[in-house]
């Protein structure tokens, strides 16, 4: 599978903390996308299932991971590697937010039985209105597990869109739901 990061902990997508994997891989090319650089399949960014295992169990050995935030790219262009991570990482934790350029009607429900909650469909920089935790207005958010719904219908009552910014060896990656004005 190609994964281009691994961060943690991300307070922005999604409440807690959070490992946030962001997969490689998206021919939409959505004007005003906040990853083009993840657009293309990169060798770069080529690794298996158990190198991402272990990232992620030496996160949890000394952190408490609160979940998880799943986008790219576009995972589910991935669908097997996204598939064999859901079911890895459940185990950890099973509040896992995926982001998708598809509608929700278009994926296979047996790749949906693992997520907590999808954001589905394209990004449109027109429709971008700071709407909490979706790029743009006509992305829809789905609470596909009923344990999280409460938790889920408060975080989206009481929380707004913020920023925050990791430091990396080659330069600095700003993660959250930027305005449409940003400039990356």
């Amino acid at each position: 599978m190609y994964v281009a990061r691994i961060l943690y902990p991300v307070k922005v997508l999604g409440p807690g903390n959070r490992v946030g994997i962001w997969f490689c891989g998206c021919p939409r090319r959505c004007a005003g996308c906040s990853n083009p650089e993840l657009w293309e399949f990169q060798d770069r960014y080529k690794t298996s299932l158990s190198t991402v295992q272990s990232l992620i169990e030496k996160i949890s050995a000394h952190n408490k991971i609160d979940g998880f935030t799943i986008t790219g790219g576009d995972p589910f262009f991935q669908p097997e590697g996204l598939s064999r991570l859901l079911e890895s990482i459940k185990k950890i934790s099973d509040d896992i937010i995926v982001y998708t350029g598809y509608l929700k009607e278009a994926l296979p429900p047996e790749l949906l039985k693992n997520v907590a909650v999808l954001i589905d469909a394209p990004y449109i920089k027109e429709r971008n209105n700071d709407c909490l935790l979706r790029g743009s207005d006509n992305q829809t958010i789905y609470i596909l597990n009923e344990k999280y719904r409460a938790a889920y219908e408060n975080y989206l009552a009481t929380a707004q869109n913020q920023i925050q910014n990791f430091s990396t060896y080659d330069g600095y990656i700003s993660v959250g739901i930027h305005r449409a004005d940003f400039i990356f």
